[in-house]
Order: C-alpha cells, then structure tokens, then sequence
C-alpha cells in the first residue's frame, strides 16, 4: 500500500505571516474520493483561513490511526463509527468529534447476474469478509432479516480483497464493501454487481467516517476551526461539483483515473454537510445493536462514544 503525505504548503493561497496551529490528520486508507472535503479545504486554503497548518497522513496500515490518537501520536484521525464503539470499551481514550461521511458506505455485495436474488439466496454459500467482529455482527443481521443465521454459511478472510474474490468466484458475496467503489470497479471491470444496502436490511443506520481525538489531549477550538473548514469545503463541493473533483484530480496522477471519477459522483451526496452536528440517537442505537450481537459487554451513554464540540 502507498504511504501518500500532503504537504503543509498550501497551492492556492500565500502562507499567513503569523504562526499557524499545526495539525496532524491520519486517514484511514490511501487518499480518495471519500476524504474529499480535507483535501479540498487544504487545496482552497480553508484551512489557512482558520489559521491551521494540517499535515495529511495515509497509513500503512488502515487499523493504526486510531491507535495512534489514542497514543497522543496524531491530533486528528478518521475512523469509522462501529469500529469506534469497540475501541472504547477497549479502554482507548477516543471520542467522535465530527462526521466525513454521514451516511453508511458498507454494502452485502454479490454479482448482478449471478444467483444470489435475495440474502435468503446465501444459505450453504461462501461469504468473504475484511474485518472480523463488526462485518460479521453486520452480516448476522442482514442473514437474520431473511432467515438465515450465521452458522448457514462459511466465512473467508478475504483481506481488503473484496470485488476480486468476487469476480474470481472465491466466494459468492463479500460484506464491507463499499457501494461507491466496488459497484463502480466491477462495472469498469465488465462485471456489475448489485449490492443490498445494510441499513435497508434490519441494520441501524450509522456514519461510516468519522473524526476522532483523543479525549485526554483534544483541543477542541483547534477541532471547531477545523471542522469549520472542511464545512465550507464541503459546501464549494455541491455547488461546485466538477470545479471540485478537477481539484482533487489534480492533487495526484493516481487520482485521475474513471474509478475515481466515478466514485467521486456517488461520494458527493454523502459528505456531511454539517460535520459537528451529532444525532445521540444514532450512537445510542448503534451501541445496543453491538450489545445485543454480543460484541460489547455493557452499554456506554452516548456521552462516552461522541461529543457536539459545538457545545463544548
């Protein structure tokens, strides 16, 4: 995997005469069209305009940024919401501060003319997954909604694998791939998929990405003024679609290719569009749901999971 670091200098704007925050940001995976509004807001200078210098790391490994916020070795990180439900009870001193992504991206995804018709279709079939606890939580319900249980069907680890072992036949469907990737590769590939949507198959609905700080260090001026950078970013975003994504593109030849392009269009509609706002219903609900597929041993109040810095 590539390891992509974004300079501080910003292209677009003159660099402030006076001392700016320094902020370390740790994606979660190799820069795409998901982490749209940071790469914008570093691109317009947004982050600039709120007197923040932000140094934007891809991992090596997709699991370390949070980790590394709990550890006091980043300011900043991008992670999803069910991972972080567990990593708390894991004793790691994080909360959700803001939302990327406000809707979910995981999919159920099997071939478009293949003979999975229904989820009730994958009793006796193999199933690849990427991450083992919440994929499977995840899958158990969908199986549930349509009479299957868990034990029906046989699991295989295929890593980050996931349109490939499908398109090979290694499997019959894959859980945890994302609806704005896999659908659009397999498609350029000659091969659709179709995929069921989690939160239209007996899950709750959740942010995919998030923001989390570590709850022993966090500067949450630092964080607001962040926060209210990639808001206007993702503001210039929908008004100016295709204005953006040349921006993007042109941040790394690797971007500008047609599965980006692609992704790009069904990405935009998902960026949240006030990233400190918080529904504590959402986290509640999700943290039972965890609960009850026995993955968590208690349930935390909603005030251990994520916090309105907005508030605060």
């Amino acid at each position: 995997m590539k390891s992509i670091v974004f300079a501080t200098a910003l292209s677009l704007c003159a660099v402030p005469l006076w001392a700016q925050d320094q902020v370390t940001l740790l994606l979660d995976w190799f820069v795409n069209p998901d982490h749209g509004p940071v790469i914008i807001a570093q691109e317009r200078g947004y982050f600039a305009e709120q007197d923040l210098s932000v140094e934007i790391i891809a991992p090596a490994d997709p699991s370390a940024p949070p980790k590394m916020v709990a550890a006091g070795q980043a300011d900043l990180a991008i992670s999803y919401q069910p991972q972080l439900h567990l990593q708390i009870h894991e004793e790691m001193p994080l909360r959700r501060v803001g939302t990327l992504i406000a809707t979910p991206l995981s999919c159920l995804l099997v071939l478009a003319d293949g003979p999975i018709i229904t989820p009730a279709d994958l009793s006796g079939r193999k199933i690849g997954f990427s991450v083992g606890g919440v994929e499977e939580a995840v899958l158990g319900q969908v199986l549930k909604t349509h009479g299957v249980s868990l034990d029906e069907v046989e699991l295989i680890n295929v890593n980050w694998s996931m349109s490939p072992s499908l398109m090979s036949g290694q499997v019959d469907a894959v859980i945890g791939a994302y609806r704005n990737f896999e659908l659009n590769q397999m498609e350029i590939e000659g091969m659709p998929g179709r995929c069921f949507y989690v939160e239209e198959e007996g899950l709750p609905p959740y942010d995919e990405l998030i923001y989390v700080a570590n709850t022993d260090t966090m500067d949450v001026d630092m964080i607001r003024r962040f926060l209210a950078a990639t808001e206007k970013a993702t503001q210039y975003i929908i008004n100016h679609p295709a204005a953006s994504w040349e921006i993007f593109a042109g941040t790394a030849p690797e971007l500008n290719d047609a599965l980006n392009k692609r992704a790009w269009a069904d990405t935009l509609p998902r960026f949240a569009l006030r990233p400190t706002a918080m529904d504590p219903g959402r986290y509640a609900t999700f943290e039972t749901f965890l609960h009850d597929a026995g993955l968590i041993p208690a349930i935390n109040p909603v005030s251990h999971i994520a916090i309105d810095v907005t508030a605060q």
